[in-house]
């Protein structure tokens, strides 16, 4: 756990000292109740640094906030992100009891897809494997043979037999693992509000402004705008290529609150970003978070069939990602 003055010293590069003064007390409130009530908050890379910074105790991407979820021995899960990571934290901890701070906190890519369009997809091309990012609900993943992050799709798809696969519901992850796959991949019209947003041209233009800046996009973007990147990956492999590069000026094609939380991490490097925000992410609040752990509220139930199905998907995935 970080200490007041680690959180203080985060904090206060992204936001004003008076506005970190104002956060402090919510922030000690909340370090309280988890110990109190024997919870590990678990926070994503898209939170407000606020959360992540300040109350979240493990961070990072979907893939390793899963099998955390799968390893932690707390009594209580809060999940600081959307409703269906809090989900997949349940299916991986069935045990415990896991909360979200908001129950609208959603996803405009998980909403695209239902479990009825994963059987019908699976009645229409029978015998085919089912892959599913992690961006979806339980219930769906309750219908996948295995599923994947964007920092692992194409392992995954690479280690299926079969050459043809189903790849949903993120049409334009599907489409950027087709580049770098033989395999014919059969997708659905689905995608993140966030990073569809994002074209080619404002990569053209902040080069322009910027002159070698060093691009750095997610993949769930139109494969237009990861062409035109320097570098595609997950919110951890962004972390990671910044942590071994020598780039100092740095756009982040990802949701805005990245950026925030990098500043911190690399005080010498300069973020720039068109700060597009994911609406549901910035629905978790620290106030939502300490009535959550105060009153054990919003806590995430799933029927026992989508569990044990759900579960075995997100299980594989695992395995193959983090095999000795």
């Amino acid at each position: 756990m970080k200490t007041l003055d680690e959180i203080t010293r985060a904090l206060k590069s992204t936001y004003m000292d008076h506005e970190v003064e104002e956060k402090l007390p919510l922030i000690q409130e909340i370090q309280k109740l988890k110990k109190e009530k024997n919870a590990v908050l678990l926070g994503h890379n898209y939170m407000t640094p606020d959360v992540f910074h300040g109350v979240s105790d493990i961070t990072g991407d979907s893939l390793y906030l899963s099998k955390v979820a799968a390893d932690t021995t707390a009594e209580i899960i809060l999940f600081n992100g959307v409703h269906f990571m809090a989900e997949t934290a349940k299916l991986m901890s069935p045990q415990k009891k896991v909360l979200i701070a908001d129950l609208k906190a959603g996803c405009s890519l998980a909403e695209s897809i239902t479990r009825q369009d994963v059987v019908d997809l699976k009645k229409k091309y029978p015998g085919v494997p089912v892959v599913t990012y992690v961006n979806c609900t339980a219930d769906v993943k309750a219908e996948t043979d295995i599923c994947c992050t964007s920092a692992n799709a194409l392992q995954v798809v690479e280690s299926l037999e079969s050459d043809t696969v189903i790849f949903l519901p993120d049409q334009y992850l599907a489409a950027n693992v087709q580049n770098l796959t033989k395999k014919k991949i059969i997708t659905h019209p689905g995608s993140c509000m966030v990073h569809e947003m994002y074209s080619a041209e404002d990569i053209e233009l902040t080069r322009r402004q910027f002159p070698g800046v060093t691009v750095i996009s997610h993949p769930e973007c139109k494969t237009e705008v990861v062409d035109h990147s320097d570098y595609s990956g997950s919110t951890s492999q962004m972390s990671e290529f910044i942590r071994k590069s020598g780039a100092e000026n740095i756009f982040l094609i990802t949701e805005c609150s990245m950026g925030d939380n990098l500043r911190s991490e690399f005080p010498e490097k300069h973020f720039v970003s068109t700060c597009q925000v994911c609406p549901h992410m910035k629905r978790i609040t620290l106030e939502k978070i300490r009535d959550a752990l105060l009153f054990d509220q919003f806590e995430i139930h799933l029927d026992p069939e989508v569990i044990e199905k759900g579960r075995m998907s997100v299980q594989r995935m695992l395995d193959l990602s983090f095999k000795k």
